[in-house]
């Protein structure tokens, strides 16, 4: 019996053989993929498994059921944060229409799993006219359809914002006050409150919550318990940790959870 050709890694393509194609991979927890961008859209998903990627926009946490899209030309790295069965599709710009601009989490919806996975299955140069390309203009309909998920840091651009940034990813369960956290950073908590927003689109407080979400996602993604996780965060109990949670994504952690698990 002879193995399947292994697909072409997307880097190396100079053009995509279809306007839509999908390409599977599996990777290892801890494994990284160096920064890069591509000419056309891409739909980062994985069926299973926990990704981290970062680019100079911004930081995305990329959990099973939920999906990045990413413009052309951005610049991005990624970072497995378990072992993570990943489903890339590639899309020409010329058809994607609204879906190339920036970055935007999605939500995935079962139809939109199914016919990633199936497009994944089919030779990246499927035959015109075939089901690959019925999948392919499915999978675009589909995308138009789906709704955002609030999961973000966006990244501000001015260097003491970056340095309090930077900090507080590192630290994010901290209880330095923000008065300490810009005099480390050179700059009167005062200026930095009103850098916030203009400098990221959310306040300090809204910014510091995405930190907890992103980092919350990586410790549920390695088992830790939602009273671990509250404590590390730096909250005064599980319970205030879960309603945060809650009132910006709509779900408890454990629901994510579950979702993971397969049985949501």
């Amino acid at each position: 019996m002879t193995s399947s050709p292994r697909p072409p890694r997307p880097r190396k393509l100079r053009s995509l053989p279809r306007s839509v194609t999908a390409m599977p991979l599996l990777a290892q927890h801890g494994e990284h993929v160096e920064a890069h961008n591509h000419p056309w859209v891409q739909l980062l998903y994985a069926s299973e498994g926990v990704m981290r990627v970062r680019t100079e926009l911004g930081m995305w946490i990329i959990p099973p059921r939920r999906a990045l899209l990413i413009a052309p030309g951005i610049t991005h790295e990624l970072t497995m944060l378990s072992r993570v069965n990943m489903r890339t599709v590639y899309i020409d710009a010329a058809v994607a229409g609204g879906l190339a601009e920036g970055c935007k989490v999605l939500e995935v919806s079962p139809l939109l799993r199914e016919l990633i996975l199936a497009l994944s299955a089919e030779p990246v140069a499927y035959p015109l006219g075939g089901r690959g390309e019925h999948l392919a203009w499915l999978i675009l309909s589909e995308l138009a359809a789906m709704e955002t998920v609030p999961i973000a840091v966006p990244w501000p651009r001015d260097r003491r914002l970056q340095a309090l940034c930077a900090d507080m990813m590192d630290h994010p369960g901290t209880s330095r006050t923000l008065e300490d956290l810009a005099f480390e950073a050179g700059a009167s908590a005062r200026t930095l409150i009103r850098l916030f927003p203009k400098e990221t689109g959310l306040r300090y407080r809204q910014w510091v919550q995405q930190v907890h979400l992103a980092h919350a996602f990586e410790m549920l993604a390695r088992g830790e318990s939602v009273g671990a996780i509250a404590q590390q965060l730096g909250y005064a109990s599980p319970s205030a940790f879960t309603s945060m949670f809650r009132r910006i994504l709509g779900k408890t952690p454990q629901h994510y959870l579950a979702e993971w698990r397969g049985r949501a």
